[in-house]
């Protein structure tokens, strides 16, 4: 069951990569996607058997992360459908391909039990990634995946050299096996397991896009199709999460909660102020996604940096950024398809010509700012609560105000795009069900997220928290 989880996106994979009709390709990405899903859907309600030597499981934390990833994968595919009956991309075959690639990679860093294998997913999934950002094929695109490839090496490379030293510093049980690892967490050699998340907290820190190792982030994001800066923002960074979320665990465990601290919330608070900051004036929506994929970033480092109920608020966090950022990023990918571009100054009237879109657009402002009914308001104010619990009243004070200026630069966009009406009125466009379908749903399901959890998510939240070594509020 574990190994069809990989297996059948690789297939697929392969398979779309060697058809030559569009169509056939679509039901492989769409097959893949669904199959995936399906099967992830399993694992709520009956347990996954363990892999061989314990490398591969399901647990609550990884469940969180594989579900959130491939419920966003399938609406992403849905809209790749309507997206490539419209544009097409060079090398549509490799498009396709890479996309189920993903997916497929991304699938082996949540089951990973062990955590050099899911460095090797954690890799993979750049390289998978690498050749869609690519695919306009100009000076700015080769630029932006030049980038892209040589900062994720970079911070990969030191995730590689933190995972080396982390096994030197297990004396016990299987070497990297996450079990065994949180099983003799008092027997690790102090200094070499510091020394290990130093270099895992800068590698996969660098994934994820934490400040200052997040410059590959804009650049990318904004040459990349809008779909595939989606799933980077919301399933990329859910990966890279994961990861050092899987090392904080191991500290936690260790008793090295003073120690990881600090670290982790000067990173966070670092991202939200410059993903604060640049998001004022500016006139890219999609550089202006990304620098607020920054800063939600640097929520999760915080949240996990204040532990306790704020490991709640995290694991919670992961589920609402995800669905913010994909309804966000392809809303404005239609945007870019329909009017040819992504820059406020050459967008208007877009609430009229595009009423479903536009309404998108202004509910997603709302609910990617954290503003109330929508779900990341409940995280933001679970690690809020987490932060004064613990003593760190100065810590939610900063991020009230960071989340205020965030709201500001992020409205001031948003809001001019959809309701500016400038030079004669343009034609009303013809909003594909393909298009505008996932965004809705993503739209609904952020509001459900903030109005109601169903108990099984609220009982997997939980898991999820002790697994971070946290609590429940």
């Amino acid at each position: 069951m574990l190994l069809a989880l990989v297996l059948i996106p690789a297939v697929l994979s392969a398979v779309a990569y060697f058809v030559r009709r569009r169509e056939w390709r679509s039901v492989c990405l769409l097959l893949g996607a669904g199959l995936h899903s399906g099967l992830t859907a399993s694992f709520w309600f009956a347990p996954a058997p363990r892999g061989p030597g314990g490398w591969l499981g399901v647990d609550p934390l990884g469940l969180l992360v594989l579900s959130t990833v491939s419920l966003l994968f399938l609406v992403v595919a849905v809209y790749a459908v309507g997206h490539l009956g419209v544009e097409r991309p060079r090398g549509g075959r490799v498009f396709v391909s890479c996309l189920l690639g993903f997916l497929a990679a991304a699938t082996v860093v949540t089951l990973s039990q062990h955590l050099a294998l899911l460095w090797i997913g954690m890799e993979t999934t750049t390289l998978a990634l690498a050749p869609l950002v690519f695919h306009r094929h100009d000076r700015r695109s080769l630029e932006a995946v030049w980038k892209y490839l040589v900062l994720s090496s970079v911070g990969i490379a030191l995730a590689l050299l933190g995972t080396f030293v982390l096994a030197a510093a297990q004396t016990q049980g299987r070497p990297l096996v996450l079990e065994d690892l949180l099983g003799s967490a008092g027997s690790l050699h102090p200094g070499l397991l510091r020394a290990a998340f130093v270099f895992l907290l800068v590698g996969y820190g660098t994934k994820m896009g934490l400040a200052p190792l997040h410059s590959w982030k804009p650049d990318t994001y904004g040459e990349a199709p809008g779909l595939v800066a989606a799933l980077m923002a919301g399933g990329l960074t859910s990966c890279a999460f994961l990861g050092l979320a899987r090392v904080t665990a191991v500290m936690t465990a260790a008793g090295q909660g003073d120690f990881i601290r600090p670290p982790l919330l000067a990173l966070g608070l670092a991202s939200m102020l410059v993903g604060a900051g640049l998001m004022l004036g500016q006139v890219d929506l999609k550089r202006l996604l990304a620098y607020s994929s920054v800063e939600h970033m640097g929520i999760l480092a915080i949240a996990l940096g204040i532990g306790g109920v704020g490991s709640y608020g995290a694991a919670l966090h992961v589920i609402n950024n995800g669905v913010a950022k994909v309804l966000l990023f392809l809303t404005v990918a239609n945007l870019v398809l329909w009017f040819g571009s992504a820059e406020t100054t050459r967008l208007r009237s877009v609430l009229r010509r595009a009423p479903i879109s536009g309404s998108v657009l202004v509910l997603g402002l709302f609910a990617v700012t954290g503003s109330p009914p929508f779900g990341l308001f409940v995280s933001e104010f679970a690690i809020l609560g987490a932060a004064v619990q613990q003593d760190l009243v100065w810590v939610a004070l900063a991020m009230l105000l960071l989340l205020a200026v965030v709201f500001v630069g992020m409205a001031g966009a948003i809001l001019a795009v959809v309701h500016r009406e400038t030079g004669a009125p343009g034609e009303r466009v013809r909003e594909s069900p393909w298009l505008v379908g996932g965004t809705v749903f993503l739209t609904a399901l952020a509001l459900l997220l903030g109005l109601y959890l169903p108990m099984p998510l609220r009982a997997l939240l939980a898991d999820a928290a002790r697994v971070l070594g946290g609590s429940v509020p």
